[in-house]
C-alpha cells in the first residue's frame, strides 16, 4: 500500500513541478491553469491518503484509541479538503458544499468543516461583472440599471447576486456567473474523477464515484441560468395554491445563460431565529409551511428543489397583509422523480411513520437498498433503528440519539459509500442531500420530528397514491383499509400535539380530511381534493 502511494505521490510531484515553466509570466492567473489546479488537488489527495495510511497503521482497530485517532485524521483531512476547495474554487466549492450537506451520511468532522464553504465562496471583481453583462446583454451596465450595488448581496460557488434598480424604478436581483467557471468546470470534474479512482485503488472501501457522476450530470444544468428561470416559473405554477410561498418573477429580457435577473426578495434567512423573534415570525409556522412545500414537491409533483440551504430560503412578514411569507431562491438544481419511484417513496414514508416493518423492508428493497434496508431506513430518517422500529412519529428525537446517528455515520461509512449509495437510484442521492438540509433547518428552529411534519407528509403520500389508483381498485377492501389505517394513525397523533405546539383543532381537521378522503375514493372525484 505504501509503495502504491509513493508512486502516486511521485506522479503528483512531477506534475506539480512541471508547471513551473509558466511562473515567470506576470500576466497569467495561475489558478486558471488546469495543470496548477490538478497539481494542487493531486498533492492534497496524496497528503490525505498518506495521513490515513500511516497514522492508523499501528493502532488496533475498534479500540477507543483507534476511534479517537481516526477522528483527528478525519478533522485534519476535512480541513485540507476545505482549503483545496477554497483554492480551486468553482466546481470544487460546489462539490464541497454538497459533501457538507450530508450530515448523516459522512463523519461529523467532514460535514461540520465543509459547511463553512457556503460562506467562503469567491467574489468576481466589478470589472468582471461588467464584462459578462457587456458580452451577454450587449450593453453597458449603466445603460441597463439606474442603480447597481457593487457589493454583492451574496456570493456562491458559481455566481454572485447584486441588488439593482431598473429605469422604471423596480428593484431586482441580478445573478451573474463567475466568468471562469464555465470553462473550468468540465476539466475540474475530470480531475475529481481521476483522483477518486486513485483513492478507491488505495482504499477499496472508499467508493464515492457516485459523487462525480452526479457532478457530471448536474453541473451543466446549474450553469444554464435560463434553465433556472424556467424551473422557477414551473415550480411557482405547481405550488400556486400556497399563498405564503413567493418565487421571484424572472425578467427574461435581462437574462441569458450566464445572467439571471429577477424581482428582489426581502427577508431574513430561515435559520436566523433572532430575525424571526424581532419580526414576530412563528418558527413553528415556518417549519410547518416549509414541510408543506417540500411534501407537495416530492410526493405530489415529483419536481424537487434540491438546494434548500438557509441562504436560499428567506422569511418575512408581508408589510401589506402582515402574513408570514417564505421566499424560495436558486432554482438551478431540481430532481425529477419518475412515477414508480415517487409512489414507492410515498409508501416507504407511510411505513416509516407508522412503524410498519414489513412495508419498510418491502419498499426499501424496491428502491434498491436490498438487504441493507435497515441501514437505508436509518439514513433516510436520520433516526436509530429502535426509533424506526417503533414508528418515527411516536418517538421524539433526543440528543443522545442524534449523537449515536452521527457516530454510526463514521462507523458504517464503507457500507454507506461503497454499497448503499451505489445501489439506490440516482434520483435518491439528491433527495438524501435535500432531506439533510431540511433537517438542519428544523434542528436550528427546534421543530424537528413534530407532529405537523408527519401530518403534512401523510396527507401528500395518501393523495399521491389515491390519484394513481385505478377506479376499480379504489373500491377494493385493501385500499379502503389502507386509508382507514392512516386515519386511525393520524387520530393517534393527536396525543402528541402539545409537544409540537400544534393546536388540537388542526389535528381534528386533519383527521376529518382523511375520513372524507376515505369516502371519496369510492367515487371518481379524487382529483377534486386540493391540498390544505
Amino acid at each position: 500500500m505504501a509503495v502504491r502511494l509513493l508512486k502516486v505521490s511521485s506522479v503528483a510531484t512531477a506534475v506539480f513541478a512541471s508547471s513551473g515553466f509558466c511562473l515567470y509570466s506576470k500576466n497569467v492567473d495561475f489558478n486558471d491553469l488546469s495543470i496548477i489546479r490538478f497539481g494542487r488537488a493531486a498533492a492534497t489527495t496524496t497528503v490525505i491518503s498518506y495521513d490515513y495510511l500511516t497514522t492508523l497503521r499501528d493502532v488496533q482497530y475498534g479500540t477507543e484509541e483507534y476511534w479517537a485517532v481516526k477522528s483527528k485524521v478525519h478533522r485534519r483531512s476535512a480541513e485540507r479538503l476545505r482549503d483545496l476547495c477554497c483554492a480551486n474554487r468553482g466546481t470544487f466549492i460546489k462539490v464541497g458544499q454538497h459533501l457538507g450537506a450530508l450530515d448523516y451520511l459522512l463523519p461529523e468532522e467532514y460535514t461540520s468543516t465543509l459547511k463553512v464553504l457556503h460562506n467562503r465562496a469567491p467574489q468576481s471583481s466589478m470589472e468582471e461583472i461588467r464584462q459578462v453583462i457587456r458580452e451577454d446583454l450587449g450593453q453597458e451596465l449603466s445603460d441597463l440599471f439606474i442603480q447597481f450595488e457593487e457589493k454583492p448581496q451574496g456570493a456562491a460557488s458559481l455566481a454572485q447576486v447584486h441588488k439593482a434598480v431598473l429605469p422604471d424604478g423596480r428593484t431586482v436581483a441580478v445573478k451573474v456567473q463567475h466568468p471562469k467557471v464555465q470553462r473550468q468546470s468540465s476539466k475540474d470534474i475530470v480531475v475529481m474523477e481521476f483522483l477518486l479512482q486513485v483513492v478507491h485503488w488505495l482504499f477499496p472501501d472508499f467508493a464515492f464515484m457516485w459523487l462525480v457522476e452526479e457532478a457530471k450530470k448536474n453541473m451543466p444544468v446549474e450553469l444554464d441560468f435560463l434553465n433556472e428561470g424556467r424551473n422557477a416559473e414551473k415550480i411557482a405554477d405547481m405550488l400556486k395554491q400556497f399563498t405564503f410561498l413567493k418565487i421571484p418573477k424572472i425578467h427574461w429580457d435581462l437574462s441569458t445563460k450566464r445572467i439571471l435577473t429577477m424581482d428582489f426578495a426581502e427577508g431574513g434567512q430561515v435559520n436566523d431565529r433572532e430575525y424571526m423573534r424581532k419580526h414576530g415570525i412563528n418558527v413553528n409556522e415556518i417549519s410547518r409551511n416549509l414541510g408543506k412545500i417540500y411534501s407537495e414537491m416530492i410526493f405530489i409533483n415529483g419536481f424537487v428543489h434540491c438546494d434548500p440551504h438557509p441562504g436560499n430560503v428567506l422569511v418575512r412578514k408581508c408589510p401589506e397583509s402582515n402574513k408570514t411569507e417564505i421566499a424560495l431562491l436558486d432554482h438551478g438544481l431540481y430532481q425529477v422523480l419518475n412515477q414508480d419511484f415517487r409512489l414507492d417513496y410515498c409508501r416507504l414514508w407511510q411505513s416509516l411513520i407508522k412503524g410498519d416493518l414489513k412495508g419498510i423492508e418491502r419498499y426499501s428493497r424496491r428502491l434498491g437498498a436490498g438487504d441493507l434496508y435497515p441501514l437505508f431506513a436509518c439514513v433516510l430518517t436520520a433516526r436509530s433503528w429502535t426509533s424506526v422500529n417503533a414508528g418515527i412519529s411516536q418517538t421524539p428525537v433526543t440528543q443522545s440519539e442524534d449523537v449515536e446517528i452521527r457516530m454510526n455515520a463514521a462507523l458504517y461509512l464503507p457500507q454507506i459509500s461503497n454499497e448503499l449509495l451505489n445501489r439506490i437510484p440516482r434520483q435518491m442521492l439528491l433527495l438524501l442531500k435535500t432531506n439533510d438540509l431540511l433537517r438542519g433547518i428544523e434542528t436550528i428552529l427546534q421543530t424537528r420530528a413534530s407532529s405537523s411534519s408527519f401530518i403534512n407528509m401523510s396527507r401528500c403520500c395518501t393523495r399521491a397514491i389515491a390519484r394513481h389508483y385505478p377506479t376499480r381498485r379504489r373500491n377494493s377492501p385493501s385500499f379502503k383499509r389502507t386509508l382507514w389505517d392512516l386515519t386511525e394513525h393520524l387520530n393517534a397523533l393527536r396525543h402528541t400535539a402539545p409537544q409540537s405546539n400544534l393546536p388540537h383543532p388542526e389535528m381534528n381537521v386533519t383527521v376529518l380530511y382523511y375520513i372524507v378522503l376515505y369516502t371519496a375514493v369510492s367515487s371518481d372525484h379524487i382529483d377534486l381534493f386540493s391540498p390544505f
